[in-house]
């Protein structure tokens, strides 16, 4: 139901858009830089090759590695101790007017002359956020009893979510406005397309490893099967 009203919505006000919205055909078209793909591609090498945004892009793929497990691997390392999945569900939805309003207030922040400043800042919180994180799945089974979890533990996580989302949302905003500032404005959004692939991938790779590397560095012991080794998923299965 919840997909299908907001699919609904969605198909509405798109439709509405099409239908009302004009170009204003007053406004003489830029020059376009490019004429097609491999033009834009052409575009793109010699944009990467530039030593500046080399450097920068080594900075935007390895500056998550730090929190990539804490981010990728908390939930489910939750749920694995018990708390329901649902109940998680619900612990996101405080998060959404936070979301909404954070990056209206960072934003004030970033519209300096150096927006990479609230990135550098926000760092330390969000990596000691995430060894809260772990103290969060290492509590949970300690105050875990027959009815579920208490209330104040709730509590805890959802505090403990609405602060991630401080520290995640300022180095976002904090990144989108760095790469606003430096895009060239004739070819704007190759370049910023470009930095902001990167960013994303910088957030991506980090977690994918991460949940990769969850099973070969967990630790486990066989409760009543002595001599029995269960390293692995199958073995553990067994």
């Amino acid at each position: 139901d919840f997909l299908f009203f907001w699919g609904a919505v969605f198909l509405v006000t798109t439709t509405l858009v099409a239908l009302f919205k004009k170009e204003n055909k007053e406004l003489i078209p830029a020059k376009e830089e490019t004429k097609g793909i491999t033009d834009t591609y052409r575009l793109l090498f010699s944009i990467i090759k530039m030593p500046a945004v080399l450097t920068f892009c080594l900075l935007i793929l390895t500056s998550k590695v730090g929190f990539s497990a804490a981010d990728a691997v908390t939930g489910l390392k939750l749920v694995e101790e018990g708390v329901p999945k649902e109940h998680l569900a619900l612990l996101a939805v405080p998060m959404v007017p936070l979301q909404i309003i954070l990056p209206l207030v960072i934003s004030k922040y970033t519209a300096g002359p150096q927006p990479l400043n609230t990135f550098y800042k926000a760092m330390p919180f969000r990596l000691l956020l995430g060894l809260e994180f772990a103290v969060l799945v290492w509590w949970a089974p300690k105050v875990k009893h027959e009815g579920g979890f208490p209330l104040y533990y709730y509590a805890v996580v959802v505090l403990s979510y609405a602060l991630h989302q401080v520290t995640l949302y300022s180095m976002y905003v904090a990144i989108m406005a760095f790469n606003a500032k430096v895009s060239d404005p004739l070819i704007g959004g190759t370049y910023m397309t470009l930095l902001n692939t990167v960013s994303n991938l910088g957030g991506n790779w980090p977690s994918t490893v991460a949940l990769w590397l969850v099973d070969p560095l967990t630790v486990k012991e066989c409760a009543g099967a002595q001599g029995h080794a269960c390293g692995t998923a199958e073995a553990a299965e067994v």
